[in-house]
């Protein structure tokens, strides 16, 4: 018996929900896919599965067993992409990044990557959950902050700068603040983000924002920030437009700190993957110029 047969046909059924799926996904018969399941169930004397008429859930056992098998899984593709050059740019490629950021300068990069690679298929997921990336079997998270993984690499690809801003009517009722420490007689529309970052005389200083509205949205915010609700401190991409059109003014600019760094992430070993470097370069070379 082939000490791997089940775990491809495993990881497919949990990623699809039925057997009659899992099969379609693998190009086998349903059949296949029941004795495979029956043989690793067989080999390892536990239940992997539970069966009903119309679907199939993964037991604990199971459950453990496919998120082990997706990282052999992948390193096995990992293992032959990298001695295939006819696998050099084919097959699927998993990226992950922030909502916001993904949605107005990530996707027409991806966009671009697949009208010149047609033999690739992309899976790009925009979440702001910071996503276990060896786990859950991605190439490539995009995100700020270096991640803090010994299983992972990263290389810088841009930076984001940070805005202060309100709405005119608001700074008129509650005034304008002068310094960050001013901050503690406003009301603060605050996002993921629980500490504010400013300079000044050349350090940086911390500050914890306080307010009635809290919120994991940057729209949901400036949205807030617009009804003249406060002060928020978001990415300058969200409220650039704003600042243009008079409905927002930014506050505090000179205390403003240095722009954040926009990492791509990926597993070790993962970037000589042609396919996966090519993202990255892609996005190396189109971000910095994209996002303010």
């Amino acid at each position: 018996m082939d000490r791997w047969r089940g775990l491809a046909e495993i990881v497919a059924i949990a990623d699809c929900g039925t057997f009659v799926g899992a099969a379609s996904k693998l190009g086998v018969s349903t059949s296949h896919i029941s004795r495979a399941i029956a043989d690793l169930e067989a080999k390892l004397g536990t239940r992997l599965v539970e069966r009903t008429t119309r679907s199939v859930r993964l037991t604990d056992s199971g459950r453990t067993l496919v998120e082990q098998s997706r990282r052999i899984l992948a390193d096995c593709d990992e293992a032959l992409q990298l001695v295939s050059h006819q696998a050099d740019m084919q097959g699927e490629l998993r990226i992950t990044c922030s909502i916001a950021l993904g949605e107005a300068f990530v996707v027409p990069i991806v966009r671009q990557y697949l009208l010149d690679n047609p033999s690739i298929s992309v899976t790009l997921e925009l979440t702001n959950r910071v996503i276990d990336l060896v786990g859950e079997s991605f190439d490539v998270g995009i995100r700020t902050g270096h991640p803090n993984d010994s299983r992972l690499s990263a290389m810088q690809i841009a930076t984001r700068s940070m805005e202060t801003c309100a709405s005119p009517a608001y700074l008129q009722r509650a005034g304008v603040p002068e310094r960050p420490a001013d901050l503690d007689r406003h009301q603060c529309l605050v996002g993921t983000n629980p500490v504010w970052h400013f300079k000044e005389m050349g350090k940086r200083i911390a500050f914890v924002p306080k307010g009635r509205w809290r919120c994991n949205s940057g729209t949901a915010l400036v949205d807030a920030a617009l009804a003249d609700m406060g002060i928020c401190q978001l990415p300058a991409y969200y409220v650039q437009d704003h600042v243009r059109a008079g409905r927002l003014e930014r506050v505090l600019a000179r205390f403003n700190d240095d722009a954040e760094i926009i990492w791509a992430a990926y597993p070790q070993r993962r970037y000589l993957i042609p396919k996966v470097r090519r993202i990255v370069d892609m996005l190396s070379d189109n971000l910095p110029g994209m996002v303010p």
